[in-house]
């Protein structure tokens, strides 16, 4: 607890706190590998950031990424995407040479070729790796598999599994004693595949200390990072396959009830996720061991976290493994207020943000108020409620009326850009838009960036693409399909200089939104005290 005369000065310096953001996930990043990744140009991105007072940057989850190349689809809740690991750092550290390099295809600079990439990346990374275990220094090594003792083996194995059988459905192809993770049958497989299991543990060890390396700069330049969980895994996972006890799942491994949201205004037959739902009966019998272990690995990872369908943990819609649609299903209640005072028990201050997008409850908003999170408003939204020209001027999407404890964004990453938005609209909806941010059609962009810092929300947070006054083409990802383009967008080299540093500048020193990661340890420190 603070002294009764700190928390005057403090609960001072809360009230003035004002963040401001920018999302941008690292695969977006320039650079000659295709791909984004944990270099010097993730460095420039952080020194922009930097010095334009810009003291937040939000990233989607860092996981390996699964079906469509989507981070949401992950083969492991702690594990790092390896195509993310930077050759260039692995030539520093003499891993690899720069002849090792010089079969680098031409990639796109637009957007990134998942396949592409993986086939050049891949065997440098092998290459490297194998490189490092014929070393003799493999002190940090030895101390990482330690430390990430809980998921780094049963990660490494399963992955290598997939590999060699060409299929990562367990539940579906897998030898029936490896999937059922019988003891003898691990033990047979860690041997036999005793190798694939060592570079891959390599690789994550190079993810891991090339992100640490990220994360220490970006605190150096005074920026704090907010990642990103989702609330579900995927059933093609590792935390599936190593942890089944904590889902509805049959005796074989299958699915009995799968996670989606139900019919409303944007589907008639709702969404059908697929992801296996949680036993929670069973996790809170275990003092929700599972998911204890993965805040706090995300906690070390990032220094805020928002958290995916945030409604899911007051309740969820649960269907039949057996339907096609999520029309026919049910909400079951989750232990919300129970599973996150046991979190603030164990690890302390929750640096939370709730994604509490779509249709909400009250039950949903008070489990949200009583845990002190701020929830997200998203002012693309404020317009999608239009009736004959006209909309209710006291929304609560729109940013004159935000409240402190929220963090507000032009958009999501699973919207349109802004201005692929607004080109999108209707002649008498823009209309609207122009009314509302006092401008005209060219300069919409920037005016709703400029709503949403002036607005009272302490976190305030832009995609990147509309910093840079993007189109539709840049849009990272479209709810409801698979595929290309979604993930793919690439940041274009010539677009992370001065033009934009100075932009960003001026979308933030005029509100005062400077504060960054000092700034929200001090935030973190007066809500443990209170």
């Amino acid at each position: 607890m603070v002294k009764t005369s700190s928390f005057v000065y403090i609960a001072r310096m809360e009230k003035n706190l004002r963040f401001s953001g920018v999302l941008l996930h690292p695969t977006s990043f320039p650079g000659r590998s295709g791909i984004g990744e944990f270099g010097y140009e993730c460095e420039r991105f952080i020194d922009i950031l930097g010095e334009a007072g810009i003291g937040l940057w939000q990233i989607l989850p860092l996981s390996p990424v699964g079906f469509g190349n989507s981070p949401y689809a992950a083969s492991s809740a702690f594990a790092g995407e390896e195509l993310l690991i930077s050759l260039e750092k692995l030539v520093d550290s003499g891993l690899l040479t720069e002849e090792d390099l010089l079969s680098l295809p031409e990639f796109s600079l637009s957007h990134v070729e998942f396949d592409k990439v993986r086939s050049y990346k891949s065997p440098l990374l092998r290459r490297a790796a194998e490189r490092f275990l014929s070393s003799s220094d493999t002190q940090e090594y030895t101390a990482f598999l330690e430390k990430e003792s809980y998921w780094i083996t049963d990660y490494a194995l399963f992955k290598a599994a997939g590999d060699h059988f060409g299929d990562f459905q367990w539940h579906e192809t897998w030898p029936a004693g490896l999937a059922r993770r019988e003891a003898s049958e691990i033990e047979k497989w860690k041997e036999k595949l005793g190798k694939e299991i060592e570079i891959i543990q390599v690789l994550q060890y190079f993810f891991h200390s090339q992100w640490e390396d990220i994360h220490s700069y970006a605190h150096e330049k005074g920026v704090a990072i907010v990642g990103d969980i989702p609330i579900f895994v995927a059933h093609e996972s590792a935390d599936v396959w190593c942890h089944r006890e904590f889902l509805k799942l049959d005796s074989n491994g299958k699915r009995k009830k799968v996670a989606g949201v139900p019919p409303d205004a944007f589907s008639s037959t709702g969404q059908l996720w697929g992801n296996p739902v949680y036993d929670w009966d069973a996790l809170k019998k275990d003092e929700y061991s599972w998911w204890l272990e993965r805040i706090h690995h995300q906690l070390r990872m990032t220094d805020m976290v928002r958290v995916d369908h945030f409604r899911g943990f007051e309740a969820a819609w649960e269907v039949d493994a057996s339907e096609t649609t999520a029309e026919n299903g049910s909400w079951v209640k989750a232990p919300g207020d129970d599973f996150f005072s046991f979190l603030a028990k164990k690890i302390g201050h929750l640096p939370f943000i709730a994604e509490d997008l779509g249709v909400i409850t009250e039950e949903v908003d008070q489990l949200r108020i009583d845990h002190g999170f701020p929830g997200m408003k998203i002012l693309q939204f404020a317009f999608s409620y239009t009736s004959e020209g006209s909309f209710d001027a006291e929304h609560f999407y729109l940013p004159h009326t935000y409240p402190v404890q929220c963090a507000a964004y032009t958009g999501t990453h699973d919207n349109n850009t802004t201005r692929g938005w607004y080109d999108a609209l209707n002649e008498g909806d823009k209309n609207l838009v122009r009314r509302y941010l006092s401008c005209d059609d060219s300069s919409v962009v920037w005016y709703a960036v400029r709503s949403v810092m002036a607005s009272s929300a302490r976190y305030a947070i832009i995609p990147f693409q509309d910093v840079l006054d993007k189109g539709a083409e840049t849009r990272m990802n479209a709810p409801g399909t698979v595929g290309d383009p979604n993930w793919m967008y690439r940041v274009l080299p010539q677009e992370l200089g001065r033009d934009v540093k100075e932009k960003l500048v001026n979308m933030t020193e005029p509100f005062g939104r400077t504060a960054g990661i000092d700034e929200l340890k001090a935030l973190s420190s007066v809500t443990e005290a209170e």
